[in-house]
């Protein structure tokens, strides 16, 4: 198997990197739907506080208990979020100079082509044929 070339590689790592984008992206938006729920379930906590129907006044205590592990779970999640978020932020930046680096070297091996295709023309043109050098000036 003939060794690949450096842009082969760091494609590779690219195609790694935006995976791990996309897995911290998907974790991200989970946490955000978690979030969601804790947010409607605190509304409907706070609906049933302010009810007047009687039976929701009997559970008082209970609702208030529950709207305050409500709060401490969306704190959680909100710190959780913003340190997914930095990640997101982070693998996509180093994604991007992946990207970046990869495009560097493909065009660095297209000059080193181009260069060698240039240098065998002219070593074409300028070379001599072995039994040009037995002959007599």
């Amino acid at each position: 198997m003939a060794p690949k070339s450096k842009s082969e590689k760091l494609k590779r790592l690219l195609s790694v990197q935006r995976h791990i984008e996309r897995m911290a992206e998907n974790d991200l938006a989970a946490t955000s739907r978690q979030r969601t729920e804790v947010s409607q379930s605190m509304d409907t906590v706070m609906e049933a506080i302010g009810s007047l129907d009687p039976v929701h006044r009997l559970f008082a205590q209970n609702y208030a208990d529950r709207f305050n592990r409500l709060s401490v779970a969306d704190k959680q999640l909100a710190g959780l979020q913003q340190v997914q978020e930095n990640r997101v932020l982070r693998e996509g930046a180093k994604a991007d100079r992946l990207e970046e680096n990869m495009k560097e070297a493909r065009e660095q091996e297209q000059r080193e082509r181009d260069d060698d295709a240039i240098y065998d023309i002219v070593d074409m043109r300028f070379a001599t044929p072995a039994s040009s050098k037995l002959r007599e000036p």
